[in-house]
C-alpha cells in the first residue's frame, strides 16, 4: 500500500484541510467505500449538499478527484479517503469502478515526474497529524471563548431581524411604486430597477428575497409581452405576501413559519435539519426522474435532482445543491433513471418538497422505464390547489400525470387530458415539440400555477428527458 499517514501530511494543502478531514473519518458519512484489488480506490461521501460528494483515488501516485467545488487541492474528501485507506481501519468492499470512475481515469493525466523542493522552514511548518489532537483539547478547555462566541451569535441574529425588518419595508414601498407607475411597461424598467431593490435586499442580509426580484426581468422576457403584466402582478404578489407573512411570523404555525424563513435567506444546516426530532423522513427507493442547473444572479449554480419514491403512492422531493460559479468541476451527481436507496429528511415546510439525505444505502441502475399509471391530470392540479392553499408562495410544483397528450396551436404547445388543458412553458416548446407525435404519453413536469415545465415522459415510442 503506497498511502500513508505521513504521505497525507505532506499533500495538505494546511492545518486547517487535515483538521476538515479528520471530522469525516465516520464510515458513517460514506455510503459507499469501494476498491478493485489493483491500488484504485473510491467513495461517495455526504457533505453539507444535498448529494453526496464522490471521490476516486489511485494509491500507486496518490492520485485524486472529488466533485466538491472545494479550491483547496486536495480537498478534505480526498484526504479522507486516503486517510481510512492508510490508517486500515475501514473496509473497502471489492467493487468494479463505475463509470464515472472510469471517465476520471480516461481524462487524466499521469503521475507528476519528480517533487519540488521543500526548504527547511516549510518543512517545519507543514500539516500535522498529531497536532490536531492538541488544538481539539485546547478547543475544549476554553469554555469562556464558546460562550462569548454564542453570544456573538445570538446579537448577529438580533440584528439581521432588524436588517431585515428595514428591507421589507423598502420592497412594500418599492412595489407601491411599481404599481403606481402601473405594469404596463413594467417589463422594460425592470433590469435596471429590480437589481436596486435586489442590491438593497441583499444589504438587509434577506438573500433568499432579494434573488426572487433579481431573477424577475429574465422570468418576464422569456414571456410573449401580452403576458408580462399579469405575470409581474403575481411575482410581485408573492414577494409582498413572504415579506407581510415574516412580519407576523410569530402568529404563523409552526411549518410555515420556517417555511418562511427560509424564504427570506434564513439557512437551516445539514446538521440541524438531521439532528432534528420532528423532521419528516421517509425511507425507500427513489427514483431519479429530472435534473436541472441554472446560474442564480447571485453566481451560484443552483442544481435540482427531482425523486419520485418508489411505489403504489408515490411522494415527490428534490435536492438541491448550490455550486460558486467557476469554483471547480463539479455538478449533480445522478442521472435519470439512476435508483436510490435513501432515507430522506424533509426540510419543514407545510408543501414538505425540498430534502436531504439522511441515510444512503446505495445507488443503482434502473430495470425498468418510469411508470406512471392511473395518474389523470385533474388529479395532479388538484393536489397543486391543496399545496397552494398551504403555502401561498408555492412556486414550482412537480407534477406527474398519465393519459396525456400534447397538442399544440401555432407555435404554443399545450398538455391536454380529457378534462384539462395546460400551456407548456414557450421556453421549452422547442425540446418538447416531438412528443406532439408520441400520442398519449406519461408525462412529469413542473407547474407554476401559469405554464408547465416538461422534464420527463415516457412515449409509445420511447422516453424523452428535456435536455
Amino acid at each position: 500500500m503506497s498511502l500513508s499517514l505521513e504521505k497525507i501530511e505532506r499533500l495538505a494543502p494546511d492545518q486547517a484541510s487535515l483538521s476538515a478531514a479528520k471530522k469525516l473519518l465516520k464510515p458513517a458519512g460514506w455510503p459507499t467505500l469501494e476498491e478493485d484489488g489493483a491500488g484504485l480506490i473510491w467513495g461517495e461521501c455526504q457533505g453539507s449538499g444535498a448529494t453526496p460528494y464522490r471521490i476516486a483515488v489511485t494509491e500507486a501516485d496518490a492520485g485524486y478527484k472529488c466533485t466538491c467545488p472545494s479550491r483547496k487541492f486536495p480537498c478534505k474528501h480526498s484526504l479522507a479517503l486516503m486517510w481510512m485507506r492508510a490508517d486500515g481501519n475501514v473496509a473497502f468492499n471489492r467493487g468494479t469502478p463505475p463509470q464515472w470512475v472510469n471517465d476520471w481515469l480516461g481524462r487524466r493525466r499521469g503521475p507528476a515526474v519528480g517533487k519540488p523542493q521543500v526548504d527547511s522552514a516549510a518543512e517545519t511548518a507543514r500539516p500535522s497529524i498529531a497536532a490536531l489532537a492538541t488544538e481539539e483539547a485546547q478547543e475544549a478547555n476554553d469554555p469562556a471563548a464558546l460562550a462569548r462566541a454564542e453570544a456573538q451569535r445570538a446579537r448577529n441574529r438580533e440584528k439581521r431581524e432588524e436588517l431585515v425588518a428595514a428591507g421589507i419595508g423598502a420592497m412594500d414601498q418599492w412595489i407601491a411604486d411599481q404599481l403606481e407607475r402601473g405594469l404596463g411597461g413594467f417589463d422594460q424598467r425592470a433590469a435596471q430597477d429590480c437589481a436596486t431593490l435586489a442590491k438593497r435586499l441583499v444589504d438587509a442580509k434577506a438573500g433568499g428575497l432579494a434573488n426572487r426580484i433579481a431573477m424577475l426581468p429574465a422570468q418576464l422576457f422569456g414571456l410573449d409581452e401580452q403576458h408580462r403584466p399579469l405575470a409581474a402582478a403575481r411575482a410581485l404578489s408573492a414577494a409582498y405576501l413572504i415579506g407581510q407573512a415574516y412580519t407576523r411570523q410569530d402568529s404563523l404555525p409552526d411549518l410555515l413559519r420556517s417555511d418562511v424563513r427560509q424564504m427570506m435567506g434564513w439557512s437551516v444546516t445539514r446538521e440541524a435539519l438531521l439532528d432534528d426530532p420532528a423532521a419528516l423522513k421517509m425511507a425507500g427507493v427513489w427514483r431519479v426522474l429530472a435534473a436541472r442547473d441554472e446560474v442564480q444572479p447571485d453566481r451560484l449554480r443552483r442544481i435540482e435532482t427531482w425523486l419520485e419514491r418508489v411505489g403504489d403512492d408515490p411522494v415527490h422531493a428534490v435536492l438541491i445543491d448550490y455550486i460558486p460559479v467557476g469554483g471547480g468541476a463539479s455538478g449533480n451527481m445522478y442521472m435519470p433513471g439512476e435508483l436510490l436507496d435513501a432515507e430522506l429528511a424533509f426540510y419543514p415546510s407545510p408543501v414538505p418538497l425540498r430534502a436531504q439525505i439522511a441515510a444512503h444505502r446505495g445507488t443503482r441502475p434502473a430495470d425498468e422505464h418510469w411508470q406512471c399509471v392511473n395518474r389523470p391530470l385533474p388529479s395532479a392540479i388538484a393536489a397543486w390547489r391543496r399545496a397552494l392553499s398551504d403555502k401561498p408562495w408555492l412556486g414550482d410544483y412537480p407534477l406527474a400525470a398519465s393519459d396525456v397528450a400534447v397538442r399544440s396551436a401555432g407555435e404554443a404547445l399545450y398538455a391536454v387530458s380529457s378534462d384539462i388543458t395546460l400551456p407548456i412553458a414557450a421556453a421549452s416548446a422547442e425540446a418538447a415539440w416531438p412528443l406532439c407525435e408520441a400520442g398519449e404519453l406519461a408525462l412529469f413536469g413542473l407547474w407554476d400555477g401559469s405554464a408547465l415545465t416538461p422534464l420527463l415522459a415516457q412515449t409509445r415510442l420511447g422516453e424523452w428527458v428535456a435536455p
